[in-house]
């Protein structure tokens, strides 16, 4: 059976987990983005880091800005992520 963390638990694993986002496969990044979600933890400017679409962190990514608008395009899955910046 598993235990059940609590909300301070859940930060403090997350704070630990994007400290060394490069060497984390996507697969690790989807399961610690359910648990935040599961806890309704915001990740703020930490889901920046990696890909929306093929959950890869972004190594050397083509960053484009236009129009009050921040693009990066994966490496991988060439998915083009937009942010508006503020």
């Amino acid at each position: 059976m598993k235990t059940k963390l609590s909300k301070s638990e859940v930060k403090k694993e997350i704070e630990e987990f994007f400290k060394n986002i490069k060497e984390k496969s996507p697969k690790e990044i989807k399961k610690i983005k359910r648990l935040a979600m599961s806890q309704n933890i915001k990740l703020g400017e930490k889901r920046k880091l990696f890909c929306k679409k093929c959950f890869c962190a972004f190594s050397f990514p083509s960053i484009k800005i236009k129009n009050d608008f921040i693009t990066i395009t994966c490496e991988k899955c060439k998915h083009k992520n937009r942010w508006k910046i503020k």
